[in-house]
């Protein structure tokens, strides 16, 4: 048996969640698309064995970051500090980009970060089902040039294009090892992490854009029973004007964010789910130490 941590690491927005999503083949990580979705880091664990028997094959655990960014707050500069720490811990390094990196400050900063690491690293062009042949080459030979990376691949972590050869390759850098986790565990998180996760995705799908990152979930009860699972969970907002716009008219947008967590939920769990769910205000929680930690974000 091989086995090996791969980091996913990048700015906000590049695919990183979409990539871990489509390499286990289900959704442990929310996606959308507003940046800095991935506040924690969220491990996804990837198995096979070998036709030979049940001793030889691959477990890869994938550490899914927060994007990398220029912290406005003390939940942004946990955030990144996650990210950066992800560097110390795994075998390989994934570094998602998707365009040149003269668009913009983030990816030259880490790829300064990258260059005096002995860890192997390999580059990754994704949403390469959104560029034609000539601005791929460009933004290939750009980073070839700089001498960094062990690899460079292209692919469209939402098709699901060349992943599979992507994995050929993190799969040559794994050595023999342990399984850390059992065969059938494709996440470490329990699942009343992944159900708040749920209901911040919805959350994040149906606001404005001023609202959703200034939002936190907490499940403040979650009781399983033979045919239901009941699950109660308080959607914290740092402005009174906020809570207003999350409940919406008459109610109808809570509806619609409980309506659509609930269906998701259900297809996780394998049963019918009872969710209710509060919004309270909560001022200024990005910065208050005590709140990031209660919130899972910082120890």
């Amino acid at each position: 048996m091989k086995s090996g941590f791969i980091g996913i690491i990048g700015r906000p927005n590049v695919g990183k969640s979409t990539l871990l999503n489509s390499i286990l083949g289900e959704k442990i990580a929310i996606t959308t698309d507003k940046p800095q979705t991935t506040r924690n880091s969220i491990r996804g664990i990837y198995t096979r064995f070998d036709e030979e028997g049940e001793t030889d094959g691959v477990q890869m655990v994938f550490i899914d970051t927060p994007g990398i960014h220029k912290a406005r707050n003390k939940l942004g500069a946990a955030m990144t500090d996650m990210a950066l720490n992800t560097f110390k811990e795994v075998d390989v390094i994934l570094f998602l980009v998707d365009g040149s990196i003269k668009k913009g400050p983030g990816d030259k900063y880490i790829v300064d970060l990258l260059k005096d690491l002995q860890t192997p690293k390999i580059l990754v062009i994704n949403k390469i089902d959104t560029m034609g042949p000539e601005e791929y080459k460009e933004i290939f030979d750009e980073y070839d040039e700089l001498g960094v990376f062990d690899g460079i691949f292209g692919t469209s972590a939402l098709e699901g294009k060349n992943v599979p050869e992507l994995m050929n390759k993190i799969e040559t850098y794994m050595e023999e090892g342990p399984m850390f986790f059992p065969e059938d565990m494709v996440t470490d998180h329990p699942e009343r992490f992944i159900v708040s996760e749920i209901i911040r995705e919805k959350v994040l799908n149906y606001l404005e854009e001023e609202v959703p990152h200034g939002v936190a979930i907490e499940i403040e009860s979650y009781k399983e029973e033979p045919n239901i699972t009941r699950i109660g969970a308080v959607i914290y907002c740092e402005k009174k004007s906020h809570k207003g716009i999350i409940i919406g008219k008459q109610g109808k947008k809570l509806k619609g964010i409980g309506k659509a967590a609930r269906l998701e939920i259900e297809a996780l769990l394998g049963t019918k789910v009872y969710l209710e769910l509060w919004v309270k205000v909560k001022e200024n929680w990005r910065d208050s130490d005590f709140a990031l930690s209660n919130f899972g974000y910082k120890e």
